[in-house]
């Protein structure tokens, strides 16, 4: 099948690229490649690909000189004109939606980027589904939805009106926007609530990447909420796992925690063990064998004191099981970061 990534250079998007092209499928990633972080990175993940910085940056699709049915090119979603084209030129069977605006925190500074990528972006993608009809639309929601809700473990089921960051708004707003066109115009649509997702070739603004740089150049970190908090931390590999089950699916009509006739499902994907975030510093210490300097603050606005996924929809209707364990996952990912210290 034709797939289309967008977000092929950010985290998620590079992994979910990667693993529908070994499974041997054609794949389009798109990106806008922007300096929301370091842009040696997301230069870093499309070499990784197969492309060099000048294609990446080109706007012109390119194809990669590692994988023949991996193409790439690079298009700002927002731009509904040029994602217009892309769909009507390439016919897509699947559309995975991976591109953002991502980080709760930035919300605060850049609210207006927010509103164009994950607003006006997905609408663009959800109007290009709607004139040249695919098999499936996977989308990116965010845990940040359930706001702070303290019932735990998160359930699809739960209240998700009260999101604490313009960030956990959008992400709500893009399922209630697919919601809207799979019940107008029966386009398949699922959505993903992520939980904290760590591995290598991850964000350098979140926290893991942050620690194990920290530990690595002897440096201090901040640990907000006087280190008062719970994360459900979730390895890459068993992300994409499950982006890949789900792929494979396309939702029935009233799907999972649906009560309507849309043929629309959301699931939280996470690994349902929610680790403390001291705990998780710790298991760093224990892999680099340096102690990490802390500097308790207090929480950060946007904040939550914790996630905690209930994945037993994932796990009944697909079979998703996490596999990695902490150590092994901090493990992978030290061993990545040590072996790649010119992107840092």
């Amino acid at each position: 099948m034709k797939i289309l990534v967008t977000g092929s250079a950010g985290f998620i998007g590079f992994h979910t690229a990667l693993k529908f092209i070994s499974s041997g499928h054609e794949v389009v990633g798109l990106d806008n490649l922007n300096h929301y972080y370091d842009i040696r990175l997301k230069y870093a993940r499309v070499a990784e690909c197969g492309f060099s910085q000048e294609q990446a940056e080109s706007g012109v699709m390119e194809r990669s000189s590692l994988y023949p049915t991996f193409r790439f090119i690079k298009i700002d979603i927002s731009d509904r004109e040029a994602v217009e084209r892309l769909f009507r030129d390439e016919k897509f069977d699947i559309v995975c939606n991976l591109a953002a605006q991502a980080g709760v925190r930035y919300s605060l500074e850049n609210p207006f980027s927010y509103v164009k990528s994950n607003i006006e972006g997905f609408l663009s993608i959800l109007e290009a589904c709607r004139k040249y009809p695919v098999k499936h639309l996977i989308y990116a929601s965010s845990s940040s939805v359930y706001g702070m809700n303290e019932k735990v473990p998160f359930r699809e089921a739960d209240k998700t009106d009260s999101p604490v960051s313009l960030y956990a708004a959008t992400k709500k707003s893009n399922e209630l926007m697919a919601h809207s066109y799979s019940s107008l115009y029966g386009i398949p649509a699922t959505g993903l609530r992520f939980f904290t997702v760590y591995g290598p070739w991850g964000r350098p603004d979140m926290a893991p990447m942050l620690f194990i740089k920290a530990a690595v150049d002897g440096r201090g970190i901040r640990v907000f909420n006087n280190g008062n908090l719970l994360r459900d931390f979730t390895y890459i590999d068993d992300i994409v796992e499950g982006i890949a089950a789900v792929a494979k699916s396309i939702p029935p009509v009233g799907g999972s925690s649906d009560s309507t006739k849309a043929p629309h499902a959301i699931y939280n994907i996470g690994n349902s063990a929610p680790i403390a975030l001291l705990d998780f510093i710790a298991a760093l210490e224990r892999v680099t064998g340096k102690e990490i300097e802390k500097e308790f603050t207090d929480m950060q606005p946007g904040d939550v004191y914790q996630t905690y996924a209930d994945t037993t929809s994932l796990e009944e209707t697909f079979g998703y099981r996490p596999s990695t364990s902490l150590d092994n996952g901090i493990a992978k990912l030290y061993e990545w970061y040590i072996s790649h210290p010119s992107i840092f």
